[in-house]
């Protein structure tokens, strides 16, 4: 089974690289990188709201309220407004905290990019993430417990913890309260080979990317 982060890059990573990358002034395939390290974020914060703050109902009510599913029709123009925010937020209300901040600084070292133009993509993929999911809840007739079901297949809660180890243990060893299984999940997103033109997963040994046919 194709898990989110899969079937949001190739349903919407290529417009979606394409716009970050005019608006916020970053190579389009650093973007096409980026984008499969923000979605398992997004969904470890929605899965850590459910388990504190109020089981499916709760993620349900954050992906009503924050995202829109008709701004996928309108990409072009939500990520335009969106990136004229002067100061974004990575931590996405409480939605990551200070794990975003230090999921922005991540990011800004591992791909040599501004640490503010690292905040924007967060801050600029959450509602559209958000948006996709609640497409995907709508148009399944999925529910509050359909996204609850997808939250948990998909969604790593130890994410928001392996940020915090990494930054602090390096990128190899940590002892992160989520522990080493957790790390390896987050090291897992940093480094597996992605195509640079549609994002996509590849395995080590690739020639060319089976999706978009791009040649390694």
């Amino acid at each position: 089974m194709v898990n989110f982060s899969d079937e949001f890059m190739r349903m919407y990573g290529p417009q979606v690289s394409k716009q970050l990358s005019s608006n916020v002034g970053i190579k389009e395939d650093i973007i096409n990188q980026m984008i499969p390290l923000v979605t398992p974020l997004i969904l470890g914060g929605l899965k850590r709201q459910m388990k504190q703050f109020g089981g499916g109902a709760r993620a349900n009510h954050i992906v009503s309220k924050y995202g829109s599913a008709s701004a996928l029709d309108n990409l072009d123009e939500e990520i335009s407004s969106r990136a004229r925010y002067q100061q974004p937020d990575p931590r996405l209300g409480g939605l990551l905290g200070d794990s975003g901040v230090q999921a922005a600084g991540a990011m800004s070292q591992k791909f040599k990019v501004d640490p503010k133009k690292a905040m924007m993509i967060i801050s600029i993929l959450a509602p559209i993430i958000l948006g996709a999911l609640a497409r995907k809840r709508d148009k399944g007739k999925l529910g509050s417990q359909g996204v609850a079901n997808l939250i948990t297949q998909d969604g790593n809660d130890g994410i928001l913890d392996d940020v915090i180890g990494m930054l602090i243990g390096g990128m190899a060893g940590s002892s992160s309260q989520g522990g080493m299984g957790l790390v390896g999940d987050l090291l897992k997103e940093f480094t597996t080979p992605r195509c640079t033109r549609c994002g996509s997963s590849l395995d080590q040994n690739f020639k060319f990317c089976p999706h978009c046919g791009t040649k390694k």
